[in-house]
């Protein structure tokens, strides 16, 4: 697989796609939420998998995003999400709420190829009067009154992380986060930034292939480096806490917002260009 351009990958993204991202502590690209900025993506719908962070906050600040289903949007010890917060008290976003174990079940049903999977945890929590589309049912299997809720297959239109590294047949290693592969096989396209392209096949290497996704599962891969930053990315390089606290500070307003975007996303000739 030839690795192509950030800003071809961004393009792959159509506007109003429901583009899946995991967590902060899960290989997030924040590299292509940024080129997707770069490109003024528009109406995309987010999903938390099964939480958002930085770069969910980041996209809803620069006017991509229509809707967001997750369990959260946090950026941990630097406080609410502050663009997030900002978009759902001016009602400019649409939030659909669901819970962790909800989040990955619904994946691992699209995995599956069925149409939904039972979960029990959600019984008497509030979240089911604001969700239709899961089903309290009784539990065919049993002869007592047994309620079970009923989810359904999700299946995001795009899927995308950032990993260390992919090799030449476009294999991509994700290490121990196994639920990145859940993604894949759930999401009808996976798009991925690496740190760099390695030769050889991954999956030939016993100790490499337990945490590779195949090329099966990978439409495109582009090289950023540090595309996980400012978040973590296994043994590569750490979180930058400075770096998501000052952001946190500035995006306390849609002025100051503007200004970190100018300064670490678009540049400042962009930002001029795009108003």
């Amino acid at each position: 697989m030839t690795p192509m351009s950030l800003e071809a990958l961004a393009a792959a993204v159509p506007d109003g796609a429901l583009l899946a991202l995991p967590p902060d502590n899960s290989l997030p690209s924040v590299a292509l939420a940024k080129a997707l900025v770069r490109r003024g993506a528009k109406g995309l719908r987010l999903l938390g998998v099964p939480v958002s962070g930085f770069a969910t906050d980041l996209l809803i600040g620069a006017g991509c995003v229509a809707e967001v289903e997750t369990s959260a949007v946090s950026l941990g010890e630097a406080g609410f999400a502050p663009r997030f917060s900002a978009a759902v008290r001016a009602g400019t976003i649409t939030v659909r709420d669901a819970t962790c174990p909800a989040i990955h079940t619904m994946l691992q049903a699209a995995e599956k190829g069925v149409p939904f999977m039972p979960l029990r945890g959600l019984i008497g929590s509030d979240i089911l009067a604001h969700r239709p589309d899961w089903r309290v049912v009784r539990n065919p299997l049993s002869d007592r009154p047994d309620p079970i809720v009923l989810l359904p297959a999700l299946r995001p239109d795009v899927a995308a992380i950032h990993a260390v590294m992919a090799d030449s047949a476009g294999n991509v290693w994700v290490g121990r986060r196994r639920e990145c592969a859940t993604l894949a096989h759930a999401s009808r396209r996976l798009l991925v930034t690496v740190e760099r392209v390695v030769p050889g096949n991954l999956l030939e290497d016993e100790r490499l292939a337990p945490g590779t996704i195949s090329a099966t599962y990978v439409e495109a891969v582009a090289v950023a480096e540090r595309g996980a930053h400012p978040v973590a990315l296994l043994d590569e390089y750490g979180f930058d806490a400075a770096h998501v606290a000052a952001y946190a500070r500035a995006a306390r307003t849609e002025e100051g917002f503007r200004a970190w975007l100018a300064e670490h996303v678009l540049g400042e000739s962009a930002l001029r260009a795009a108003e």
